[in-house]
Formats: structure tokens, sequence, C-alpha cells
């Protein structure tokens, strides 16, 4: 899922980037860094891309700064927009309903957010200042969590729970397979809804 069905992406400014030449340069930056791979992330490789000038790039990301934070803005946003869809679809109101969705979220993340969240990753390595969006983003998550009417000490588990599956998955890092990883989420699940 790189972008709403209604055409928006989610980033910069004011959380939605309408289609637009924004929104062009945004979906090529995530063209480059799925099909090559985060080290061809340039400003001319996003341009050509987009089938637009470099000035016409520079216009609105004046800096591969400013356009990987671009990235990690749209993909930030389009994960609390998939966490919001979810919360409005659980059918049990109450504490622990937004920690579900949450977790689900997490836990059914689509493999090109997986790459394209990789690659991001790679890219923030060489600037750890980036990171600041990103750091930013887990405050307010952790601040939702322990306020969903949980226990904060179960709520912030499930929480960090969530986020290690989502690295384990992205990274490769000794990913759960099923049943093992189908139980460990049912049980997190466990632990976010009331008794």
């Amino acid at each position: 899922m790189l972008y709403r069905p209604d055409g928006k992406i989610f980033g910069m400014d004011d959380m939605t980037i309408a289609t637009g030449t924004k929104a062009d340069i945004m979906k090529a930056a995530q063209q480059v860094v799925l099909r090559d791979g985060v080290a061809s992330l340039t400003l001319e490789a996003v341009a050509r891309e987009a089938g637009r000038s470099k000035g016409g790039l520079l216009y609105h990301f004046p800096t591969k700064e400013a356009l990987i934070q671009g990235l990690i803005a749209d993909l930030v946003a389009r994960f609390d927009a998939e966490v919001e869809r979810r919360v409005a679809l659980d059918p049990v109101a109450g504490p622990g309903r937004w920690l579900r969705a949450f977790l689900d979220a997490t836990a059914e993340e689509e493999d090109t957010d997986y790459a394209l969240g990789g690659g991001i990753f790679a890219a923030i390595s060489q600037d750890l200042s980036l990171l600041e969006p990103i750091r930013m983003a887990y405050r307010r998550w952790q601040d939702r969590a322990v306020a969903d009417g949980l226990d904060p000490i179960v709520a912030t588990v499930v929480r960090i729970a969530a986020d290690g599956l989502w690295l384990s998955d992205m990274f490769a890092f000794a990913p759960l397979a099923d049943p093992t990883r189908r139980d460990v989420i049912a049980y997190l699940r466990s632990l976010a809804s009331v008794p």
C-alpha cells in the first residue's frame, strides 16, 4: 500500500499531498528505492523517474535529506492512517482498541513497505538526525498505548513486542513463521483485550 485509494499520499506539510508534482516526486523516490536500492536514491534519479527536471524537484525538495524526510513522513502518516482505519473497524469499543489496531497494522505490514522502510533506514544511517521524526512518532505511539485504558506496563510490552515483530520481519532478523507467528500475535492481542 503505497497510496491511499483516493490517489493521495500522506507526507509533508498538511500531512497529505494531493496528486500532482509532489505526489509524482514521492512516488518516483519510492520506486527508485524499491527497484534500485537506497544507494541509487539521488535527486537526479528521482527527477528522471518522475519525468521532471532536477530544478522542478529542487523546488519541492531542495536536498536529498529533505526528500528522505518526505519519505519518512509519508511512511509514518500512512501507518497512522492504517492504525486509525483499524480502530474504526474494531467492533470492541473500550480499552485496548488503539493498541490492537497498532499491533495488527504492524503485524500485517506489506512487503513493499518493509522494503521501503528498510531502504529509508539505510539512508538514515548516514545522518542520524533524520531519525527525529521517527522518534517523535514513537513517543506519540507510546503515549497512545499507555493511554488506551490498559495497564501501562502491559500496553508498553505489547507495543514493544509489535515493534520487535516489525523489525524482525523488515530486516529478516529470525522472522517468525506460522503457526508460531500467528500464535504470538494472538497472545499479544489477548494482552491488549479486557478480560
